[in-house]
């Protein structure tokens, strides 16, 4: 059904230039001192550069051609989400918001206004395009809180000690199905989107009299809208999300391990491939910390850890971590900036050649 004209527009993100620039300033204090401080205590940059120029030409091929699935897989999330969106206006969407969430620190908000414009402006409805970005948002945190349990099942299946990784897993494990629950709760029937709005009104009002924010704040309306706006989609389009997202996911993994297999040398044993799944997924938990963009510093630093507590090298997991971070960021960067361009260029153009009636508000075009 087409949407109503007259409907207001979803409003876009808002940019407070004052805290954006304090959250900038705070990530890239924390990048520098971790690649300054932390990571060399965990890793070696020494023995890093003496592991990558042992890397012969096979592994570079490996890593390149991994690195191309990987971009070519990024494209397939919002073509899942927003259905009518041709695959390289997909791409060029994510890549653009790519470039500005995990490019600039505190970019986020930025990243979802020019998440928006885009799919509008590539005839994807208002609605839908608010619901796209919701969905390939949810499904991408589903996915990072999933794989560290992933990577724990990895790490006991080659035989490693889980130790406390495990406890870390079952609890991951317990807030991931309970989040799933009260998703599926909420998407089965309004009745119970009514339901799971007043508990969590009654799980809230103890602390309504302590917490401004939560004064007179009413969960049922902003639950049940969220249903609505959601529905259809997910019941058609879930499965998408889900293969897209994950194989998003496992193509940069693939980076990491072909990186890593390259330091240590094929005609070694190496790391299993379960051992680095393992160091790579668990490392992910670092994405829930939005104090560097894209993770930039924390995973890296805990996948290093990680690496060097499962066995690898510190120069060969340093050196593997440093090439995942360079060829899956640099070029989604490159790509990124180029497609922010050519989107900005094209949207000049239809908007050079529109004008806006004052009696009618309606955009015709220019003579």
């Amino acid at each position: 059904m087409p949407e109503d004209p007259s409907a207001p527009a979803a409003p876009a993100a808002q940019l407070d230039k004052k805290k954006s620039i304090i959250l900038g300033i705070i990530g890239l204090a924390f990048i520098i001192l971790i690649f300054w401080k932390v990571i060399p205590e965990i890793g070696s940059y020494s023995e890093a550069w003496d592991a990558l120029q042992s890397m012969g030409a096979i592994s570079m091929a490996l890593i390149i051609a991994s690195v191309v699935i990987y971009l070519v897989f990024y494209g397939f999330p919002f073509m899942a989400a927003a259905p009518g969106l041709k695959y390289l206006r997909s791409e060029q969407l994510n890549q653009a918001a790519f470039a500005i969430s995990n490019g600039v620190p505190g970019g986020g908000a930025v990243g979802l206004a020019v998440q928006y414009g885009m799919l509008t402006s590539f005839g994807i409805t208002a609605t839908a395009s608010t619901a796209a970005i919701t969905a390939v948002g949810l499904w991408s945190s589903f996915v990072t809180l999933g794989f560290p349990i992933l990577g724990v099942g990895a790490l006991v299946l080659a035989g490693q000690n889980g130790g406390g990784y495990v406890l870390t897993a079952l609890i991951g494990l317990g807030v991931l199905v309970a989040v799933i629950v009260i998703f599926v709760l909420v998407m089965r029937s309004e009745d119970l989107a009514t339901k799971v709005g007043k508990w969590g009104n009654s799980i809230i009002k103890p602390f309504a009299g302590r917490i401004k924010a939560l004064q007179g704040l009413d969960l049922v309306a902003p639950v049940t809208k969220f249903r609505s706006s959601m529905y259809e989609l997910l019941k058609r389009r879930w499965l998408a999300l889900t293969i897209s997202q994950v194989a998003v996911s496992v193509t940069q993994f693939l980076i990491l391990f072909f990186a890593l297999r390259g330091v240590e040398g094929w005609d070694t044993a190496g790391t299993s491939i379960l051992v680095a799944f393992a160091a790579f997924a668990i490392s992910q938990l670092g994405m829930m910390i939005p104090i560097t963009p894209g993770g930039l510093g924390t995973v890296d630093a805990a996948m290093i850890a990680l690496m060097t507590n499962f066995g690898v090298a510190t120069g060969a997991a340093t050196a593997a971590d440093l090439v995942w971070r360079a060829a899956s960021f640099v070029p989604q960067i490159i790509l990124g900036i180029v497609a922010l361009l050519l989107w900005y260029r094209k949207a000049g153009e239809r908007f050079a050649t529109t004008k806006v009636e004052p009696s009618k508000g309606a955009p015709t075009k220019s003579a």
